[in-house]
Order: C-alpha cells, then structure tokens, then sequence
C-alpha cells in the first residue's frame, strides 16, 4: 500500500493505468461493434434463414443476440459485487483483474469455433468474453481514485479512452484488410467456408492475443489495491453488504444520489447502442450487397473509433470550462437527436453521417462519466465498493436497455421504433442531470 501511495499521481502509473484502454478495447471494437455483428448477419445470411432453434423454441437473430446480451449482464451485476468483496478482503484487486482480462481473452479466441452448428458453444463464448471484458474494465476503473489526484482524474479518463480508440482502430484495420483481401494473407476458401468468413475468425483471435499481450504493461505497474481493515465473516456475500453500506452513504451524499441517478437512465441507453449499433446497420440500412455491408459497416465503425478521440479530448476541455454536468446535459441533448435522426436512416451515406455524430459524444461521455462520478465520491479509500456500485447500476441499466431494445425489435418486427424508445432514456437523463448541485464539479 505504501508504494501505491507513493506512486499516486506519477506519470508511470498514470500511463499503466490508462493503457489498460489500449489493451482491452479491442474487444469492445472489434467483437461488440464491428466484425463479430457483421459475421453473425452472414451466418445467418449464407444458412438463408432467419431464425435459429434454440432451447426448443424458434427466435429471429437480432432478439436471439439480445437477450443473450441482457442475460450476461445480468451475471455481470451480480458477480461484479462479489469480486469487490473477496478483492476488498485479499487487498489485491490486481488477482482478479488479470482472471477477468483472460477469461475475456480465451472467450474471445474461443469465438474461432462459433457457428449455427455450434450454437450454444458460440453463445458461451460470447457471453464470457462480455463477462471478461466488463468486469476487468469495473475493476480497472475502480483503481481511477486510487492513481489520479482529483485535477487529474478528467485528463486521465480522457486519455484512457483515447488510447483505446487508437489501439482498436490499429488493429481492426488490419482485420479489416484479412477480411477484404484473405488472399493476400493465405486465406482461402475451404471446409464450404468462405475466406471472408475464416478471416473473421482469424479476427477473434487477433482480439485475444492483443489483449492478453498488451495487457501485461498495466499488470506489471498497478498496485495490488487497498485491504480494508476490520473482521470479515462473511467474505463471499460482503459484496452486496458494501454495496448496501454505499448506498446508505448515498443518504448523505445528495450530489452524488442524484448523479447516479441520472447516469443510470443515460448509461442505459449509450451502453444499448453501442452493443446493438452494428446489429441496427447490417439489418435495417439498404446496402447494395454483401460486400458493401461489410466494407460500409466496417468503415462506419472507424469513423466513430476516429472521431471519439476527438470528442473525448474536446469533451475533456469542455468540462474545464463549463463544468462537468453542464456538458454531459448538452452531449446527452445531442444523444436525443441522434436517436430521432437514426429512426428515419435509410442509405448508407445516413449511416456514415450518423456514424460520425454518435463519435463524437462516444468517446465524451464515457470518460466524463467516470471522472465525474469519480469526482463526487465522499473521502474513502474504499474505492472498489463504490466503483463496484457504479459499475452495478451501469449493468443493470444495460440489462434493462438490451431486454426492451430486444423486445420492442421482436414485437414490431423492426429495430427502428427501439431507437426512439432509447432517445426518451436520453431526455430523462438531461432532467435528472439538471438536478445535480452544479457547483460540486
């Protein structure tokens, strides 16, 4: 603890902590946004069917990836406390942010052997890599008090993400060259398997590997975490006790009551269309052919990766400038029109001008979200019990957003009413946001 301390604010822990972004982002890119949509479309696509059968009923894909979705969030907002608890006792959050970055690895490699034959494995591995991902990303964003001093805690967020941006798009541009020339790089039909399909494949490997190797930068320069002092009788429930104790400190602490509050409504509909985004373009855009929808929708993921690293940095000198809350209300603004605009999307040229919006306040208001929220926790060095109830509401927010998005898509039959449903998400944000003591940030 004493080297964590020392170490506080440094520019090597800083960098360590923020490079973690770079390592694991990857795996939002590349399985969450781009390729593994566009691969599980063409699944279905090459099968010409639209429905799987699956625990002895028929479902369409989009609703089928959905729910999956929303259930793995589900064992994410239970097992997130857990870990919390047990890390708290060990004093050593590091153990199971390695665990949680290698299970999310392995599940993403894992994906190689995903197929309409191999259905239940294929959702496994899907369903891990999101725990894998989720809960190391929880853990890592529990160390930002830990590491940053509060003027540096905006910046560093910022940067995090950025770096992430850049990593990811690094990598899915060179998965995007394996896709659109696998010749190039050996990759042949074979198997009944077409090369642009192997290629994909070859792409959820990259993801494992990438993030398992860069990863290893962050491993070696954060510290273990803090030990919590006092008797623990119960170490697997404690957990859920913190996130109890949390929420009565939030009786006391209005601002951050209310923050909460707001961020949970708002969150609930980012984190939905960042996870149904790619879904919404291959399905519902009037793409010319099948090779256009994957260049389109690969090219349309770029686009946003690009241009959030503009938004973070831009949304980062905002705050400085107008405050943090008065700069999530105008992003969460720009949100509501966005949703209205992607409703009417027909062209891919609606899809790259959407694109384009929906990067810039992206990469802005993730990172602004967990500096603030980061900003307005109470004097503690029980950073991981209010991180873990932030991460919390964050999954139980998606949990609630991809199960309506699924349900809405299933009962019209169309994905574009669930947009405007998300948008009313955006505008319950904004009231909310309003009433948080402004001068706190």
């Amino acid at each position: 603890m004493a080297r964590a301390l020392a170490l506080k604010g440094s520019k090597k822990l800083l960098n360590a902590w923020a490079f973690y972004d770079w390592a694991n982002s990857v795996y939002s890119l590349v399985i969450s946004s781009a390729i593994f949509p566009i691969f599980y479309g063409a699944l279905f696509r090459v099968a010409e069917i639209e429905k799987v059968t699956i625990f002895g009923g028929e479902i369409a894909r989009a609703p089928l990836i959905s729910y999956v979705t929303s259930l793995a969030f589900v064992f994410i907002a239970i097992v997130t406390p857990l870990v919390s608890g047990i890390a708290d006792y060990l004093g050593n959050k590091k153990v199971f942010l390695k665990f949680f970055c290698y299970l999310g690895a392995l599940s993403c490699i894992g994906l190689y052997w995903f197929s309409l034959e191999n259905i239940y494995f294929g959702l496994i591995c899907y369903f891990f890599g999101l725990v894998g991902f989720w809960v190391s990303f929880a853990i890592n964003n529990s160390y930002l008090p830990d590491i940053a001093f509060p003027e540096q805690q905006d910046g560093i967020s910022a940067k995090g993400f950025s770096l992430g941006y850049v990593g990811s798009v690094i990598l899915l541009v060179f998965n995007l060259a394996m896709v659109m020339q696998p010749a190039v790089f050996g990759i042949t039909d074979s198997g009944g398997e077409v090369a642009e399909i192997k290629a994909m494949k070859y792409s959820f490997i990259s993801v494992g590997v990438w993030w398992i190797i860069f990863s290893q930068y962050t491993f070696m320069h954060l510290p273990k975490g803090y030990k919590r002092e006092g008797e623990r009788t119960n170490i697997v429930l404690n957990g859920f006790k913190e996130l109890k104790s949390v929420w009565r400190q939030l009786g006391t602490e209005t601002t951050l009551k209310r923050y909460l509050a707001a961020f949970f409504v708002y969150s609930m509909a980012v984190q939905t269309i960042m996870l149904i985004a790619t879904y919404f373009g291959e399905e519902e855009i009037g793409w010319g052919s099948d090779s256009e929808r994957t260049t389109g929708l690969i090219i349309s993921i770029l686009v946003i990766q690009v241009v959030a690293i503009l938004g973070a940095t831009v949304t980062a000198m905002a705050s400085k400038k107008f405050g943090n809350i008065r700069t999530l209300v105008v992003i969460n603004i720009i949100w509501i029109l966005v949703c209205i605009y992607a409703y009417f999307l027909q062209t891919p040229m609606d899809f790259y001008i959407a694109a384009g919006i929906v990067g810039i306040v992206m990469g802005g208001i993730q990172a602004l979200s967990r500096s603030t929220y980061s900003k307005f926790l109470p004097e503690t060095t029980d950073t991981t019990s209010f991180f873990s109830f932030y991460d919390v509401a964050e999954k139980i927010g998606i949990v609630i957003g991809t199960f309506l998005y699924g349900a809405v898509a299933q009962f019209t039959g169309s994905m574009r009413d669930s947009t405007i449903f998300l948008g009313l998400f955006f505008l319950m944000g904004v009231l909310l946001l309003l009433r948080v003591n402004k001068t706190k940030n």
